[in-house]
């Protein structure tokens, strides 16, 4: 770790109001507090639209990405700067293994939290693993050229979801073309912290065009806001308890892989920006991410991973401190006990959504590129493009394997037939 870092259990926050503020370091009591709700604003888009897609309550999403991110910072002893949000490597098999329709409250949740706590406990057994060993294991079962397959499979085999949400009328196809324009405007062009919080801002647009196109001249299913009038403002949401099903687990389960290669560049990306050497904490971090999502599953929320919105947020304030996530944390708390804002969360349109999932699935399967790129994968190597190609083909035709009686969704047989094909294929005359 750098040099003068105290070895307590958690840092002894140092007093600093310019420049670089440090992991270790804390701004006065107000900034803090306002660079924690800033970090609640751009998680909230996706937090709150991962477990909408998936049929889960938002409202208990929020929540427990609050509680979540607590149990973060106390397993990695305050030392790395990260929000735990809503993940959306669960959606697709979430979706496959509950049979959900893509619209309203699931029926099947308690199954996938079964699933999800699965994942979960594989994830936490792999961060047991870490700490024990290091994760030069984890790089060699999982190069580049597999880390980056397993993420594009992802966000491919998600596509046929966003675009059957817009697929409604002619009404929806356009509200839902108008929100990825907008999303990507903001994205683009928007200034400062403005532009780092694109689905949000795009969000509210699209949300706007389509009250007016329906609301007001009836183009479309007007939106409802009866629910938000009789919800209360604070109050328990409705929590859920998982089901265990042996087909529901061996599908959700695999994700945990991708959540391990998630989170580990999302460490190294940290350590870059704060200057601070974090490996020591990988380990711990795979842990808190784990016991997290088991935790929140445990109560009918969905998985949650360290979150790139906030990372992003950090790198244009170049604000690491690790305390304003326990306040970003204790304001998401607050929020998932309002069941008028969760009402509110859910009169968001179809077709918005669907506008806003076409554009994050997209980088889902787009940050694949950015991995292979940056680690200067060969595809000039046959091993490396049979292993992509076949990998995309699975997971975009959603082949499902059975096994016995079990059945293994698109995203598990080419996350499982991902690394298995590149270790089988072994070494060739050129390779990455």
């Amino acid at each position: 770790m750098t040099n003068g870092e105290d070895t307590g259990f958690l840092p002894k926050w140092r007093l600093k109001t310019e420049g670089v503020i440090g992991p270790d370091e804390r701004l006065p009591a107000g900034q803090t507090l306002l660079a924690g709700i800033q970090h609640v604003v751009a998680m909230f888009g996706s937090t709150a639209i991962a477990p909408i897609l998936m049929g889960f309550n938002p409202n208990i999403a929020i929540l427990f990405s609050g509680i979540g991110t607590l149990i973060f910072f106390l397993c990695v002893r305050g030392r790395v700067p990260s929000y735990l949000g809503s993940s959306f490597a669960f959606i697709a098999v979430v979706i496959a293994a509950t049979g959900y329709a893509g619209s309203g409250p699931n029926a099947n949740i308690p199954v996938a939290l079964g699933g999800i706590i699965a994942a979960g406990a594989l994830y936490t057994v792999i961060g047991l693993v870490v700490q024990a060993v290091g994760y030069g294991w984890v790089e060699r079962l999982m190069p580049p050229v597999v880390t980056g397959a397993i993420v594009a499979a992802i966000g491919l085999n998600l596509a046929p979801v966003a675009v059957k949400a817009v697929s409604g009328s002619s009404f929806d196809t356009w509200v839902g073309l108008l929100t990825v324009l907008a999303v990507g405007l903001v994205a683009v062009r928007a200034p400062g912290m403005v532009g780092r919080l694109p689905v949000l801002i795009g969000g509210l647009f699209g949300y706007l065009i389509y009250y007016a196109g329906a609301n007001q001249m009836g183009l479309g299913k007007p939106i409802d806001f009866s629910g938000v009038a009789a919800a209360g403002w604070f109050g328990l949401p409705s929590f859920a308890s998982p089901v265990f099903e042996a087909s529901a687990m061996l599908l959700i389960a695999p994700v945990a892989i991708v959540l391990v290669a998630e989170n580990l560049g999302h460490i190294k990306a940290i350590g870059v920006m704060t200057g601070r050497n974090l490996d020591p904490y990988i380990g711990r971090a795979f842990i808190g991410d784990g016991v997290a999502t088991m935790l929140s599953a445990s109560g009918g929320g969905t998985g949650v991973t360290t979150y790139a919105e906030n990372m992003g947020v950090m790198a244009v304030t170049k604000i690491y401190s690790t305390l304003i996530f326990v306040v970003a944390a204790a304001v998401a708390i607050v929020l998932g006990f309002s069941p008028k804002f969760g009402a509110l969360i859910l009169t968001i349109p179809g077709p918005v959504i669907g506008g806003l999932t076409i554009v994050v699935f997209g980088l889902i399967a787009a940050t694949a590129g950015r991995i292979w790129v940056q680690n200067h994968v060969d595809f000039s190597s046959s091993r490396n493009l049979i292993t992509v190609g076949a990998t995309l083909t699975v997971a975009a035709g959603d082949l499902t394997l059975k096994l016995g009686g079990m059945t293994l969704g698109g995203i598990g047989t080419a996350t499982f037939g991902c690394i298995l094909l590149y270790h089988l294929l072994g070494e060739g005359n050129k390779d990455a």
